[in-house]
């Protein structure tokens, strides 16, 4: 029995050998496959099936199918077996497939059997096969519009095949899903359609004057009837019938103060309804009559803009703005509606009579007056004389020694010389007739005296008299002479006629003048040059053009020396439409007056030989400059100073811990300071008076005054003026600078009456548009036995009194000598702090 176990065994032995050694034939598949996989997913549908043959079959290992092997870098996809035997296989996908990054693969596939033993030795492979996959699309993106919204136009009364056409995209990758089937409008009740291909027409003629704007919403859908998740919205517009002229142009252009140049017509073109242009003549007016004195000038007073300008010193304003010293225009009527300028109307019922420390005492046969007029047609036929500016005699015979005045709409300015000059006929009266003098509008003046030529220069543009007529001197005498403004003084014999014949008060003046007078100012010598005439004169706002090397040789242009009027022309349309856009209006003005000023564009046209020509009509607009932030001037310093009696001789500082701050005010309420290490940052601005006043009784001649040495004013524009009620500091200058010479202000008593007496000290910038706050100073003057008294008590006080130094608000701008500290000898007097 053993031995036919054994002999059983060796014969199974011999059989296997023999199979592990035969390997005939390698497997066999097909040599193409095409391939099938829908995105997203890892199953690849083959045509034909992957299968893998092999004639050793059915012998073990060498007729099995072991695997499969892909070929291909970019190959996402591996084949597994399924079944050794039959030699069937499946293709799959290593990860998700994307059909929108890549449509279709093509790579190499091998089938391998088993070899001939467990360990697969001597394995065989098939031939390659190439496999074509291609990735089926699913409908995973919704329709997008290239445009959130569109935009069209149609000319009313006309239907439109096609007014515009909206576009969408689909992301998808095949032809089904990313190609646009159909378009849809959502809005109900619209007089629009919309095809397939996305063109949008009008149903139905469209009337401007019914409606100029429509706005439709309009959605997309793919071939896979998805539908876009955001709509479009579409703008039709609805146009005129063309009517020539200027489009694209706004009726009202805001204009903040700072902002510099501001274009006013950025999208303006001149539509010609297809007219044939063969040349092109714009002219745009800027009217600024209803800012200021024609415009936005200086508005400092005709005397610091004399100095600013570079002209002669020496020049006496007869209408400042009022103030304790200059007072002899506080009963005058002020322009009100005008913020940035400080004009006086006269009715015909009132004057202002200079004072003899005013008028200047030194005029030769040189002379200039200044002024700025605004003056309209008087009522009735025969019209009196009105006065603007008279020298007189102050009693006795009323003589008229130099006047300026105008009658029937003419300007005549009469000199007339005495005896001491000459005893023959001479040149005494020049008149000019003007279309300037009545329109209602404000110009500016100029009388320049170089006897005997008198030369008239109206907004900057020289006049010669039409008309000079000659008289005898006057016999000199010893009568005083009244210098008087808007009539003539009338103090004689005649006058004094008048006044019995009225049976009422005293009328000493006569022939009233009628309008508007600003900066009227006369000075010793003749204007200097046209130079100082145009920055007298000159506005601070006008037109203005970007750019002008821009424009090309084939615009020309002209704008006139006020820059009130541009003109532009050319041939071609294009080149002046992009002419017109770069005009802009500027004001340098730091704080220039609010409101309106009107613009007026004309256009004259030519035509290529036709005999009819396009009109354009003029057109209107109008720039609003908006309200400035203000300035707020701030005074601070002692409220109280007390020194003994005796020591006023040599003269009090009043006001040494003086300082003067300007802060803007925003719109928003905040102020602009800076409050880095304990300072403010003061805003440059300038002053151009300060006036001390004293409040109470006015000054003792002789025994009491306000001292201020005139080494104090060099190296400054500045001036001052003193009297028994106070002191006046004046000129275009810095806030250090006036702040440096109020401190070298002293108050002197040689006999010391009273015990108290107070100060009242005001600031002012841009000619008394803007006043600072009142700062109020109070000196208490101790007597022998006071002062003695006061001396023990500061010597040694009292454990409840405390001595108190002063708060001092430091300006960054001010120089180092305003810098010096301040040391205070509580011997002669105490101080108390303020802080405005």
């Amino acid at each position: 029995m053993l031995v036919v176990v054994l002999t059983l065994l060796l014969n199974r032995r011999s059989h296997l050998s023999l199979f592990v050694l035969v390997n005939k034939h390698k497997p066999w598949i097909e040599s193409s496959y095409h391939g099938i996989i829908t995105e997203n997913t890892d199953a690849v549908l083959l045509d034909p099936p992957l299968v893998a043959l092999d004639k050793d079959a059915p012998v073990p290992y060498a007729g099995e199918i072991c695997g499969f092997h892909v070929q291909g870098l970019s190959a996402p996809f591996e084949a597994v077996v399924l079944n050794r035997t039959s030699g069937e296989g499946r293709l799959r996908a290593r990860g998700p497939i994307d059909c929108e990054r890549q449509r279709e693969f093509t790579f190499i596939i091998q089938a391998h059997d088993c070899g001939t033993g467990p360990k697969g030795h001597a394995k065989k492979r098939s031939h390659k096969a190439v496999v074509h996959v291609q990735v089926g699309d699913v409908n995973e993106f919704s329709p997008v519009f290239g445009q959130l919204e569109y935009h069209g136009s149609v000319t009313e009364g006309k239907v439109y095949d096609s007014i515009l056409q909206v576009q969408a995209s689909d992301q998808d990758c095949s032809p089904q899903y990313s190609q646009i089937c159909n378009y849809q409008i959502t809005s109900q009740d619209t007089a629009f359609a919309i095809d397939r291909n996305g063109n949008i027409r009008n149903t139905e003629s469209l009337s401007f004057d019914k409606k100029s704007h429509y706005k439709i919403r309009v959605t997309a859908f793919d071939c896979g009837q998805k539908r876009a998740t955001q709509d479009t919205v579409v703008h039709i517009h609805v146009k005129p019938i063309c009517k020539p002229g200027w489009q694209g142009w706004s009726k009202l252009v805001d204009y903040e103060p700072g902002m510099g140049g501001k274009l006013l017509f950025p999208k303006m073109h001149l539509e010609t309804c297809a007219g044939s242009v063969s040349w092109i003549r714009t002219t745009v007016e800027l009217e600024t009559s209803g800012a200021g004195r024609g415009c936005d000038r200086q508005s400092y007073s005709e005397r610091s803009l004399q100095k600013l300008c570079g002209a002669s010193s020496g020049s006496t304003d007869l209408l400042p703005a009022p103030s304790g010293v200059f007072n002899w225009t506080a009963t005058l009527v002020t322009d009100g509606g005008r913020d940035s300028d400080l004009t006086y109307r006269f009715d015909g019922r009132q004057a202002a009579k200079i004072p003899d420390w005013v008028v200047p005492q030194n005029l030769t046969h040189q002379f200039t007056i200044t002024t700025w007029m605004k003056h309209g047609p008087s009522p009735g036929q025969r019209a009196e004389k009105e006065t603007l500016l008279c020298n007189s005699d102050k009693t006795e015979m009323n003589r008229h020694h130099y006047s300026l005045y105008v009658h029937n709409c003419r300007l005549v300015f009469l000199l007339r010389t005495d005896y001491t000059q000459t005893d023959s006929f001479r040149p005494a009266e020049f008149h000019w007739k003007l279309e300037q003098i009545c329109d209602k509008e404000w110009h500016y003046y100029i009388i320049s005296v170089d006897f005997p030529v008198v030369t008239l220069y109206v907004d900057g543009v020289t006049f010669d008299p039409y008309l000079v007529t000659d008289d005898w001197p006057i016999h000199s005498s010893q009568i005083d002479v009244q210098l008087t403004v808007g009539a003539c003084w009338q103090g004689g014999r005649n006058g004094m006629w008048l006044t019995k014949r009225l049976g009422n008060t005293p009328l000493p003046f006569t022939q009233y003048f009628r309008g508007s007078l600003s900066g009227l100012t006369i000075r010793p010598g003749k204007i200097e040059s046209q130079k100082i005439i145009s920055c007298l004169q000159s506005c601070k706002e006008g037109l203005d053009i970007t750019s002008p090397e821009s424009l090309g040789q084939r615009i020309k242009f002209h704008l006139n020396p006020a820059q009130s009027l541009v003109v532009m022309e050319g041939e071609d349309l294009e080149q002046m439409n992009a002419a017109l856009r770069k005009v802009s209006y500027i004001n340098s003005r730091q704080f220039p007056t609010k409101g309106a000023r009107h613009l007026r564009i004309s256009t004259a046209v030519q035509c290529f030989g036709e005999d009819v020509c396009i009109s354009v009509p003029d057109i209107e607009a109008v720039v609003m400059v908006m309200q400035p932030s203000e300035p707020r001037i701030t005074i601070s310093g002692a409220e109280h100073l007390t020194i003994p009696a005796s020591d006023l001789a040599l003269g009090l500082s009043l006001f040494r811990d003086l300082h003067i701050i300007s802060t803007v005010i925003k719109s928003d309420g905040q102020t602009n300071t800076d409050h880095r290490s304990g300072a403010f940052k003061e805003i440059t601005h300038n002053l151009d008076y300060c006036d001390i006043m004293v409040l109470g009784e006015e000054l003792r001649a002789g025994l009491e005054s306000l001292e201020l040495h005139h080494s104090a004013l060099s190296g400054k524009h500045l001036e001052y003026a003193n009297s028994s009620t106070g002191m006046s500091i004046y000129g275009v200058d810095s806030i250090s600078h006036y702040t440096e010479v109020i401190r070298q202000v002293r108050y002197q008593s040689r006999q010391a009456v009273d015990s108290v007496r107070t100060f009242r000290l005001t600031c002012s910038e841009l000619n008394g548009r803007y006043i600072s706050d009142q700062y109020t100073l109070q000196v208490n003057i101790l007597h022998s036995e006071e002062a003695i008294e006061h001396v023990n008590h500061v010597m040694a006080p009292p454990k409840y009194m405390q001595i108190i130094h002063p708060t001092v608000i430091e300006s960054n701008s001010y120089s180092s000598g305003e810098n010096t500290p301040t040391f205070w000898d509580f011997s002669l007097f105490t101080v108390s702090p303020r802080v405005r």
